[in-house]
């Protein structure tokens, strides 16, 4: 299972590979987290984070990814297989135009 650190305030932080991604969550994605960002080991790809997101918080996360987008190292993906990069944006659907 992936590991997680939490940088920033109030965070809990282990000691993780060189492999790990920054996960930083926005609006509804930050509320579903209960964290602005964090530091994830051991998934590789867009779809192993969106399944580890949805079984680390819930309902509430599973509607903002599967409404939303990941910007990984500041590329929209939404492919499944896309592999992760150094960070990666949670954004929740936006409404506007």
């Amino acid at each position: 299972m992936a590991e997680a650190s939490e940088t920033g305030s109030g965070a809990a932080t282990r000691s993780l590979g060189a492999d790990a991604v920054l996960v930083r969550y926005f609006a509804a994605a930050a509320e579903a987290a209960g964290v602005e960002e964090e530091r994830l080991d051991g998934v590789a790809t867009a779809g192993e984070l969106r399944e580890l997101l949805v079984a680390r918080y819930g309902p509430v996360m599973a509607r903002v990814v599967a409404n939303g987008s990941f910007l990984i190292d500041g590329v929209v993906q939404r492919d499944a297989a896309a592999p992760l990069g150094a960070q990666v944006d949670v954004l929740p659907p936006f409404a506007g135009g």
